[in-house]
């Protein structure tokens, strides 16, 4: 594809599941094509093979999308049944980067309303006291990189400090993924000046993603990264942010840098650049 695209790779065989590592390899993600599956498989496979390839994806720090007969029953009602309002809150409980609507959107008597109720679910959810304990059942062992070993400190930092949201600088998106992969408990806030890359990482588990020119120096990131913060709504006068980055600025994998920053509230007011 000559770097215009990414591969999303639809699990719909159990030939394919035989070899999910190895697709996932060769994958930017892949999609639980729940229906297909179903056609393939006895139905009560399906459920426990939706968490194992949902957990084989987090490992490698790639998306994981669950898709089909999510809402099906808003194809032609405005409400759903609380079966399926469980499945998509299982879904979202599993850890998934994104939940999916097919039909229910592309030919349905109610897209909007499927839509809103898949965003009340989801909302639910992460509100729930034990979520993130729940998703972190799946174990996502870092690799021994200054970049996975940062990434995990972010979480962890998170999980210490009154944080309200990670920034992360990034030209391939690398640097988000592996934050995403350690699902931390604020949101990710992710500048790049590339727009291929930042389309990329709207699809993963907790981020933000916002296109800006690039920076040249540590101070040039700091006051960009908390006037963006504030623009996008990731705190305010006195909230804590973790910034990410890698120094040389705009090298790719060189991602070795971690700093807590305090809003002061008046960044707003600098010239934007």
């Amino acid at each position: 594809m000559g770097g215009y695209g990414a591969l999303m790779a639809k699990i719909e065989k159990p030939s394919a599941v035989r070899h999910i590592d190895a697709i996932i390899e060769l994958s930017d993600g892949i999609m639980v094509a729940r229906g297909d599956l179903g056609v393939e498989l006895d139905p009560e496979q399906v459920p426990p093979l939706q968490k194992r390839l949902v957990e084989a994806a987090r490992k490698t720090g790639k998306p994981v999308v669950v898709a089909t007969q999510m809402l099906e029953s808003m194809i032609e009602r405005p409400t759903p049944t609380r079966a399926e309002v469980s499945d998509v809150a299982n879904a979202v409980y599993d850890g998934a980067d994104a939940v999916m609507l097919s039909a229910e959107t592309a030919v349905g008597d109610w897209p909007v309303e499927a839509v809103t109720i898949m965003d009340r679910i989801a909302g639910q959810v992460e509100g729930d006291a034990t979520y993130l304990e729940r998703i972190h059942i799946a174990e996502t062992p870092p690799d021994a990189t200054t970049a996975d070993a940062l990434a995990l400190s972010c979480a962890r930092i998170a999980d210490t400090l009154p944080i309200e949201g990670i920034i992360v600088f990034t030209g391939s998106g690398s640097t988000a993924r592996r934050v995403a992969r350690e699902r931390p408990g604020v949101p990710m806030l992710v500048l790049t000046p590339s727009v291929q890359t930042a389309r990329r990482v709207a699809l993963l588990w907790g981020a933000h993603a916002v296109t800006t020119k690039d920076i040249g120096s540590f101070e040039g990131m700091i006051a960009k990264g908390k006037r963006m913060a504030l623009r996008h709504g990731f705190g305010g006068a006195g909230s804590r942010l973790i910034a990410l980055a890698g120094v040389p600025f705009g090298t790719p994998g060189s991602t070795n840098l971690i700093h807590v920053v305090t809003l002061s509230g008046t960044e707003l007011k600098a010239p934007a650049k």
